[in-house]
Protein backbone atom coordinates (compact mmCIF):
# COMPACT_ATOMS: atom_id res chain seq x y z
CA UNK A 1 0.00 0.00 0.00
CA UNK A 2 1.10 3.78 -0.85
CA UNK A 3 0.58 6.56 1.79
CA UNK A 4 2.31 8.29 4.60
CA UNK A 5 5.20 7.63 6.09
CA UNK A 6 4.71 7.64 9.94
CA UNK A 7 8.11 7.56 12.17
CA UNK A 8 8.07 9.16 15.01
CA UNK A 9 9.30 12.58 15.07
CA UNK A 10 9.83 12.21 11.43
CA UNK A 11 8.23 12.58 8.07
CA UNK A 12 4.05 14.03 8.90
CA UNK A 13 1.71 12.57 6.95
CA UNK A 14 -0.88 14.19 4.55
CA UNK A 15 -4.05 13.18 6.08
CA UNK A 16 -6.21 15.64 6.77
CA UNK A 17 -6.79 16.88 10.03
CA UNK A 18 -10.54 18.07 9.47
CA UNK A 19 -12.69 20.00 11.75
CA UNK A 20 -13.75 19.09 15.19
CA UNK A 21 -17.53 18.56 14.30
CA UNK A 22 -17.53 15.66 12.05
CA UNK A 23 -20.20 15.77 9.36
CA UNK A 24 -23.02 13.14 9.82
CA UNK A 25 -22.58 12.11 12.97
CA UNK A 26 -24.88 12.72 15.51
CA UNK A 27 -23.38 11.63 18.57
CA UNK A 28 -22.73 13.91 21.93
CA UNK A 29 -20.78 16.64 21.76
CA UNK A 30 -17.71 16.36 24.70
CA UNK A 31 -14.69 18.85 25.04
CA UNK A 32 -10.51 17.91 24.81
CA UNK A 33 -9.17 16.45 28.66
CA UNK A 34 -6.86 19.18 28.55
CA UNK A 35 -6.83 23.34 27.54
CA UNK A 36 -6.20 23.75 23.90
CA UNK A 37 -2.68 24.30 23.26
CA UNK A 38 -1.59 28.09 22.95
CA UNK A 39 1.70 27.71 24.34
CA UNK A 40 3.18 26.86 20.64
CA UNK A 41 5.19 23.90 22.47
CA UNK A 42 3.86 20.22 21.16
CA UNK A 43 2.30 17.70 23.20
CA UNK A 44 4.65 15.18 22.91
CA UNK A 45 2.98 11.59 23.01
CA UNK A 46 4.22 8.13 23.17
CA UNK A 47 2.46 5.48 21.91
CA UNK A 48 3.39 1.72 22.35
CA UNK A 49 2.17 -1.34 21.32
CA UNK A 50 3.92 -4.43 20.51
CA UNK A 51 1.52 -7.45 18.46
CA UNK A 52 -0.11 -7.25 14.88
CA UNK A 53 -3.67 -6.33 15.64
CA UNK A 54 -2.25 -3.50 18.20
CA UNK A 55 -0.57 -2.27 15.52
CA UNK A 56 -3.35 -2.39 12.41
CA UNK A 57 -5.60 -0.62 14.98
CA UNK A 58 -2.87 2.29 15.96
CA UNK A 59 -1.40 3.00 12.69
CA UNK A 60 -4.64 5.32 11.84
CA UNK A 61 -3.94 6.80 15.05
CA UNK A 62 0.13 7.02 14.53
CA UNK A 63 -0.57 8.64 11.15
CA UNK A 64 -3.05 10.93 12.63
CA UNK A 65 -0.71 12.02 15.48
CA UNK A 66 2.15 12.78 13.18
CA UNK A 67 0.06 14.87 10.63
CA UNK A 68 -0.57 17.13 13.28
CA UNK A 69 1.96 19.97 13.67
CA UNK A 70 0.96 20.29 17.35
CA UNK A 71 1.65 17.16 18.47
CA UNK A 72 5.40 15.56 18.54
CA UNK A 73 4.84 11.87 17.74
CA UNK A 74 7.19 8.49 19.39
CA UNK A 75 6.46 4.94 18.30
CA UNK A 76 7.71 2.63 20.85
CA UNK A 77 7.15 -1.43 19.97
CA UNK A 78 8.06 -3.88 22.37
CA UNK A 79 8.19 -6.50 19.98
CA UNK A 80 6.07 -9.28 21.87
CA UNK A 81 4.98 -10.12 18.02
CA UNK A 82 7.83 -9.78 15.66
CA UNK A 83 7.45 -11.33 11.64
CA UNK A 84 3.48 -10.43 12.21
CA UNK A 85 4.41 -7.37 13.74
CA UNK A 86 6.47 -6.35 10.68
CA UNK A 87 4.24 -6.76 8.50
CA UNK A 88 1.77 -4.18 9.62
CA UNK A 89 4.76 -1.66 10.35
CA UNK A 90 5.79 -1.78 6.67
CA UNK A 91 2.81 -1.87 4.89
CA UNK A 92 1.50 1.71 7.34
CA UNK A 93 5.41 2.60 6.36
CA UNK A 94 5.46 2.77 10.61
CA UNK A 95 9.30 3.50 11.46
CA UNK A 96 9.85 2.97 15.40
CA UNK A 97 11.72 5.39 17.65
CA UNK A 98 12.32 2.51 19.55
CA UNK A 99 12.14 -1.44 19.25
CA UNK A 100 12.50 -3.29 22.39
CA UNK A 101 12.85 -6.96 20.55
CA UNK A 102 11.50 -8.42 23.84
CA UNK A 103 9.64 -11.63 22.52
CA UNK A 104 11.83 -15.16 22.81
CA UNK A 105 10.54 -18.78 21.81
CA UNK A 106 7.87 -19.85 24.96
CA UNK A 107 8.45 -16.80 26.97
CA UNK A 108 6.23 -17.33 30.26
CA UNK A 109 3.51 -13.73 30.73
CA UNK A 110 5.49 -13.01 33.71
CA UNK A 111 8.91 -13.13 31.96
CA UNK A 112 7.44 -11.19 29.23
CA UNK A 113 5.68 -8.38 31.12
CA UNK A 114 8.84 -8.31 33.83
CA UNK A 115 10.94 -7.50 30.65
CA UNK A 116 8.30 -5.40 29.28
CA UNK A 117 8.12 -3.16 32.22
CA UNK A 118 11.53 -2.53 32.95
CA UNK A 119 12.58 -2.07 29.49
CA UNK A 120 9.48 0.45 28.66
CA UNK A 121 10.71 2.13 31.85
CA UNK A 122 13.87 2.80 30.30
CA UNK A 123 12.31 4.33 27.39
CA UNK A 124 10.47 6.41 29.60
CA UNK A 125 13.35 8.27 31.32
CA UNK A 126 14.71 8.72 27.94
CA UNK A 127 11.47 10.31 26.00
CA UNK A 128 10.07 12.16 29.00
CA UNK A 129 6.67 11.94 27.03
CA UNK A 130 3.71 14.27 28.14
CA UNK A 131 1.13 10.74 27.14
CA UNK A 132 1.29 7.44 26.69
CA UNK A 133 -0.83 6.35 24.36
CA UNK A 134 -1.16 2.18 24.33
CA UNK A 135 -3.92 0.46 22.98
CA UNK A 136 -6.47 -2.72 23.53
CA UNK A 137 -5.94 -5.65 26.31
CA UNK A 138 -2.20 -7.08 25.23
CA UNK A 139 0.49 -7.90 28.03
CA UNK A 140 2.54 -5.10 26.24
CA UNK A 141 -0.57 -2.22 26.89
CA UNK A 142 -0.66 -3.62 30.29
CA UNK A 143 2.68 -3.43 31.19
CA UNK A 144 3.09 0.28 29.24
CA UNK A 145 0.35 1.79 31.06
CA UNK A 146 1.86 0.31 34.68
CA UNK A 147 4.97 1.70 33.80
CA UNK A 148 4.32 5.22 33.15
CA UNK A 149 1.80 5.14 35.85
CA UNK A 150 4.81 4.21 38.18
CA UNK A 151 6.26 7.18 36.73
CA UNK A 152 3.45 9.61 37.38
CA UNK A 153 2.63 10.28 33.24
CA UNK A 154 -0.77 10.31 32.61
CA UNK A 155 -1.92 6.95 30.05
CA UNK A 156 -5.06 7.12 27.57
CA UNK A 157 -6.14 3.71 26.08
CA UNK A 158 -7.09 3.15 22.61
CA UNK A 159 -10.38 0.68 22.98
CA UNK A 160 -11.37 0.59 26.28
CA UNK A 161 -14.10 -0.71 28.11
CA UNK A 162 -14.58 -3.47 26.40
CA UNK A 163 -15.49 -6.13 28.99
CA UNK A 164 -16.86 -9.82 29.48
CA UNK A 165 -17.12 -9.61 33.57
CA UNK A 166 -15.07 -12.82 33.34
CA UNK A 167 -10.84 -12.92 34.03
CA UNK A 168 -11.01 -16.27 32.45
CA UNK A 169 -12.51 -15.32 29.16
CA UNK A 170 -10.53 -13.94 27.74
CA UNK A 171 -7.86 -14.81 29.51
CA UNK A 172 -5.06 -12.70 30.38
CA UNK A 173 -6.73 -9.95 28.16
CA UNK A 174 -9.87 -8.89 30.47
CA UNK A 175 -7.37 -8.75 33.71
CA UNK A 176 -4.95 -6.54 30.96
CA UNK A 177 -7.84 -4.39 30.14
CA UNK A 178 -9.32 -4.02 33.51
CA UNK A 179 -5.63 -2.50 35.08
CA UNK A 180 -4.89 -0.14 31.81
CA UNK A 181 -8.67 1.48 32.62
CA UNK A 182 -8.11 1.35 36.89
CA UNK A 183 -4.77 3.84 35.85
CA UNK A 184 -5.90 5.22 32.63
CA UNK A 185 -6.80 9.16 32.90
CA UNK A 186 -8.57 9.45 29.17
CA UNK A 187 -10.42 6.26 28.51
CA UNK A 188 -11.36 6.09 24.62
CA UNK A 189 -14.49 3.72 24.36
CA UNK A 190 -14.59 2.21 21.24
CA UNK A 191 -18.85 1.83 21.63
CA UNK A 192 -21.49 3.42 23.63
CA UNK A 193 -21.82 -0.42 25.70
CA UNK A 194 -17.91 0.11 26.30
CA UNK A 195 -18.40 3.55 27.80
CA UNK A 196 -21.65 2.13 29.78
CA UNK A 197 -19.28 -0.61 31.16
CA UNK A 198 -16.22 1.71 32.19
CA UNK A 199 -19.30 3.43 34.31
CA UNK A 200 -20.00 0.15 35.88
CA UNK A 201 -16.47 -0.50 36.44
CA UNK A 202 -16.10 2.74 38.40
CA UNK A 203 -13.75 3.98 36.17
CA UNK A 204 -12.13 7.14 37.49
CA UNK A 205 -10.87 8.42 33.43
CA UNK A 206 -12.79 10.42 31.37
CA UNK A 207 -14.30 8.55 28.87
CA UNK A 208 -15.04 9.68 25.32
CA UNK A 209 -17.08 7.32 22.49
CA UNK A 210 -14.73 7.63 19.39
CA UNK A 211 -15.66 4.56 17.29
CA UNK A 212 -13.24 1.88 16.65
CA UNK A 213 -10.25 2.53 15.08
CA UNK A 214 -9.34 -0.74 12.90
CA UNK A 215 -12.53 0.56 10.74
CA UNK A 216 -9.91 3.04 9.95
CA UNK A 217 -7.48 1.13 9.35
CA UNK A 218 -10.13 -1.47 7.28
CA UNK A 219 -11.28 1.44 4.93
CA UNK A 220 -7.71 2.72 4.44
CA UNK A 221 -7.15 -0.74 3.04
CA UNK A 222 -10.30 -1.34 1.41
CA UNK A 223 -9.31 1.63 -0.73
CA UNK A 224 -5.93 1.16 -1.63
CA UNK A 225 -6.96 -1.73 -3.16
CA UNK A 226 -9.73 -0.80 -5.02
CA UNK A 227 -7.93 2.12 -6.35
CA UNK A 228 -4.78 -0.48 -7.57
CA UNK A 229 -5.56 -3.05 -10.52
CA UNK A 230 -2.15 -4.21 -10.47
CA UNK A 231 -2.23 -5.22 -6.40
CA UNK A 232 -5.78 -6.50 -7.43
CA UNK A 233 -4.80 -9.16 -9.76
CA UNK A 234 -1.61 -10.13 -7.89
CA UNK A 235 -4.02 -10.75 -4.84
CA UNK A 236 -6.48 -12.73 -7.28
CA UNK A 237 -3.05 -14.72 -8.68
CA UNK A 238 -2.05 -15.17 -5.12
CA UNK A 239 -5.41 -17.13 -3.76
CA UNK A 240 -6.33 -19.04 -7.29
CA UNK A 241 -5.93 -22.39 -5.53
CA UNK A 242 -9.55 -21.10 -4.57
CA UNK A 243 -12.52 -23.15 -6.51
CA UNK A 244 -14.53 -20.54 -7.25
CA UNK A 245 -17.61 -23.61 -6.93
CA UNK A 246 -17.09 -24.11 -3.23
CA UNK A 247 -18.18 -21.58 -0.12
CA UNK A 248 -14.96 -20.29 1.47
CA UNK A 249 -14.85 -20.66 5.20
CA UNK A 250 -12.38 -18.15 6.68
CA UNK A 251 -10.81 -19.89 9.63
CA UNK A 252 -8.70 -17.67 12.48
CA UNK A 253 -7.59 -19.18 15.82
CA UNK A 254 -5.19 -18.13 18.34
CA UNK A 255 -6.56 -17.60 21.57
CA UNK A 256 -4.56 -18.82 25.09
CA UNK A 257 -7.64 -19.94 26.86
CA UNK A 258 -7.97 -22.79 23.70
CA UNK A 259 -4.81 -24.18 24.09
CA UNK A 260 -5.10 -27.82 24.45
CA UNK A 261 -8.84 -29.26 24.02
CA UNK A 262 -10.15 -26.30 22.98
CA UNK A 263 -7.92 -26.52 19.38
CA UNK A 264 -8.29 -30.08 19.17
CA UNK A 265 -12.22 -29.77 19.16
CA UNK A 266 -12.12 -26.78 16.73
CA UNK A 267 -9.84 -28.85 14.41
CA UNK A 268 -12.03 -32.14 14.93
CA UNK A 269 -15.15 -29.63 13.93
CA UNK A 270 -12.90 -28.44 10.99
CA UNK A 271 -11.90 -31.68 9.50
CA UNK A 272 -15.70 -32.73 9.63
CA UNK A 273 -16.77 -29.88 7.56
CA UNK A 274 -14.20 -30.83 5.21
CA UNK A 275 -16.03 -33.71 4.31
CA UNK A 276 -19.19 -31.79 3.06
CA UNK A 277 -17.82 -31.74 -0.71
CA UNK A 278 -19.20 -27.78 -0.95
CA UNK A 279 -16.79 -26.10 0.94
CA UNK A 280 -13.29 -24.87 1.31
CA UNK A 281 -11.26 -23.89 4.69
CA UNK A 282 -8.78 -21.36 4.23
CA UNK A 283 -7.15 -21.31 7.74
CA UNK A 284 -3.81 -18.65 7.74
CA UNK A 285 -2.23 -20.86 10.91
CA UNK A 286 -1.40 -18.26 13.73
CA UNK A 287 2.87 -18.92 14.55
CA UNK A 288 2.38 -19.80 17.99
CA UNK A 289 3.03 -23.47 18.43
CA UNK A 290 0.03 -24.37 21.08
CA UNK A 291 -2.06 -23.46 17.99
CA UNK A 292 0.77 -24.67 15.06
CA UNK A 293 1.35 -28.30 16.09
CA UNK A 294 -2.34 -29.58 16.85
CA UNK A 295 -3.46 -27.67 13.61
CA UNK A 296 -0.90 -29.17 11.21
CA UNK A 297 -0.87 -32.52 12.79
CA UNK A 298 -4.87 -33.04 12.23
CA UNK A 299 -5.64 -31.14 9.46
CA UNK A 300 -2.36 -31.05 7.43
CA UNK A 301 -3.67 -33.82 5.29
CA UNK A 302 -7.07 -32.60 4.26
CA UNK A 303 -7.65 -31.78 0.83
CA UNK A 304 -10.40 -29.49 1.08
CA UNK A 305 -8.47 -26.84 4.41
CA UNK A 306 -5.84 -24.54 3.44
CA UNK A 307 -3.39 -24.21 5.86
CA UNK A 308 -1.62 -21.00 4.99
CA UNK A 309 1.43 -18.80 7.17
CA UNK A 310 0.14 -15.99 9.00
CA UNK A 311 -1.39 -13.52 6.08
CA UNK A 312 -0.05 -9.51 6.10
CA UNK A 313 -2.98 -7.42 6.45
CA UNK A 314 -4.24 -6.69 2.91
CA UNK A 315 -3.96 -10.06 1.73
CA UNK A 316 -6.10 -10.75 4.73
CA UNK A 317 -8.82 -8.06 4.04
CA UNK A 318 -9.07 -9.32 0.34
CA UNK A 319 -9.56 -12.85 1.68
CA UNK A 320 -12.30 -11.63 4.19
CA UNK A 321 -14.25 -10.31 1.08
CA UNK A 322 -13.97 -13.35 -0.85
CA UNK A 323 -15.33 -15.63 2.34
CA UNK A 324 -18.69 -16.37 2.72
CA UNK A 325 -18.69 -17.71 6.85
CA UNK A 326 -15.70 -16.36 8.94
CA UNK A 327 -15.04 -18.75 11.75
CA UNK A 328 -12.92 -17.04 14.23
CA UNK A 329 -12.04 -16.38 18.36
CA UNK A 330 -10.36 -13.28 17.32
CA UNK A 331 -11.18 -9.64 18.57
CA UNK A 332 -10.92 -7.52 15.43
CA UNK A 333 -12.31 -10.07 12.87
CA UNK A 334 -15.46 -9.85 15.00
CA UNK A 335 -15.17 -6.01 14.11
CA UNK A 336 -14.11 -6.12 10.61
CA UNK A 337 -16.09 -8.56 8.72
CA UNK A 338 -19.81 -7.19 9.59
CA UNK A 339 -18.39 -4.73 7.34
CA UNK A 340 -18.07 -6.53 5.13
CA UNK A 341 -21.67 -8.12 5.17
CA UNK A 342 -19.97 -11.27 6.11
CA UNK A 343 -21.29 -13.60 8.85
CA UNK A 344 -19.20 -14.50 11.87
CA UNK A 345 -19.09 -17.02 14.04
CA UNK A 346 -16.92 -16.82 17.23
CA UNK A 347 -15.33 -19.69 18.44
CA UNK A 348 -15.74 -18.31 22.51
CA UNK A 349 -18.08 -18.76 25.11
CA UNK A 350 -18.25 -14.97 25.78
CA UNK A 351 -17.36 -12.14 23.66
CA UNK A 352 -16.59 -8.11 24.69
CA UNK A 353 -17.98 -7.15 21.58
CA UNK A 354 -21.76 -7.61 22.19
CA UNK A 355 -22.98 -5.13 19.70
CA UNK A 356 -22.88 -7.45 16.03
CA UNK A 357 -24.08 -10.38 18.76
CA UNK A 358 -27.23 -8.13 19.28
CA UNK A 359 -27.41 -6.74 15.99
CA UNK A 360 -27.61 -10.49 14.63
CA UNK A 361 -24.69 -10.78 12.11
CA UNK A 362 -22.46 -12.67 15.01
CA UNK A 363 -23.20 -15.82 16.66
CA UNK A 364 -21.18 -17.16 19.38
CA UNK A 365 -20.59 -21.16 19.07
CA UNK A 366 -17.55 -21.76 21.30
CA UNK A 367 -15.32 -24.84 20.55
CA UNK A 368 -17.71 -27.58 20.87
CA UNK A 369 -17.24 -29.40 17.81
CA UNK A 370 -20.78 -30.23 16.95
CA UNK A 371 -22.31 -26.82 17.50
CA UNK A 372 -19.74 -25.57 14.67
CA UNK A 373 -20.65 -28.27 12.49
CA UNK A 374 -24.56 -27.25 13.36
CA UNK A 375 -23.57 -23.63 12.85
CA UNK A 376 -21.33 -23.46 9.94
CA UNK A 377 -24.20 -26.34 8.21
CA UNK A 378 -26.78 -24.02 8.76
CA UNK A 379 -25.44 -21.14 7.08
CA UNK A 380 -24.67 -22.86 4.00
CA UNK A 381 -27.45 -24.90 3.48
CA UNK A 382 -30.34 -21.94 4.74
CA UNK A 383 -30.07 -19.04 2.23
CA UNK A 384 -32.68 -16.99 4.51
CA UNK A 385 -30.71 -18.13 7.82
CA UNK A 386 -27.49 -16.80 5.65
CA UNK A 387 -29.42 -13.72 4.66
CA UNK A 388 -30.12 -12.57 7.91
CA UNK A 389 -26.40 -12.57 9.41
CA UNK A 390 -24.95 -11.28 5.98
CA UNK A 391 -26.49 -7.91 6.34
CA UNK A 392 -23.82 -5.17 6.00
CA UNK A 393 -23.61 -3.24 9.02
CA UNK A 394 -21.04 -1.21 11.23
CA UNK A 395 -21.69 -0.39 15.22
CA UNK A 396 -17.88 -0.38 15.70
CA UNK A 397 -17.32 2.82 14.06
CA UNK A 398 -17.47 5.09 10.96
CA UNK A 399 -14.10 5.96 9.68
CA UNK A 400 -12.63 8.57 12.35
CA UNK A 401 -11.82 7.40 15.19
CA UNK A 402 -8.09 8.21 14.73
CA UNK A 403 -9.51 11.92 14.25
CA UNK A 404 -11.66 12.50 17.29
CA UNK A 405 -8.57 10.58 19.54
CA UNK A 406 -6.34 13.52 17.92
CA UNK A 407 -8.81 16.05 18.56
CA UNK A 408 -9.20 15.18 22.39
CA UNK A 409 -5.76 14.75 23.10
CA UNK A 410 -5.23 18.40 21.71
CA UNK A 411 -8.45 19.63 23.96
CA UNK A 412 -10.79 20.02 21.37
CA UNK A 413 -14.45 19.45 21.03
CA UNK A 414 -15.65 16.61 19.50
CA UNK A 415 -18.95 14.75 18.60
CA UNK A 416 -18.56 11.20 19.88
CA UNK A 417 -19.16 8.45 17.66
CA UNK A 418 -22.89 7.34 17.07
CA UNK A 419 -23.77 4.26 14.85
CA UNK A 420 -26.33 5.34 12.26
CA UNK A 421 -29.54 4.83 13.45
CA UNK A 422 -28.90 5.49 16.80
CA UNK A 423 -29.63 8.78 18.83
CA UNK A 424 -27.82 9.88 22.24
CA UNK A 425 -29.31 9.55 25.68
CA UNK A 426 -28.41 13.32 25.27
CA UNK A 427 -29.66 14.26 22.26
Amino acid sequence: MSGPVARGRAARSMLPSGPAKLPGVTGRIVGGLRSPNTSGVALKVLSIFGTRPEAIKMAPVVMALEADPAIESVVCVTGQHREMLQQVLDLFHIRPDHDLQLMTRDQSLNGLVAKAISAVDAVLAEVRPDRVLVHGDTSTAMAAALAAFHRHIPVAHVEAGLRTFDLSQPWPEEMNRCVIDLVGDLLFAPTATAKDNLVRSQAAGKMVVTGNTVIDGLEATLAAIAADPARQKGLEQEFAFLDPARKIVLVTGHRRESFGDGFLNICRALTSLAQRGDVQIVYPVHLNPHVQEPVREMLGSQPAIHLLAPLDYVPFVYLMGRADIVLTDSGGVQEEAPSLGKPVLVMRDVTERPEAVAAGTVRLVGTDPDRIVTEVSRLCDDREAYMEMSRTMNPYGDGRAAQRIVAVLKGDAIEEFCPAGDVSDDQ
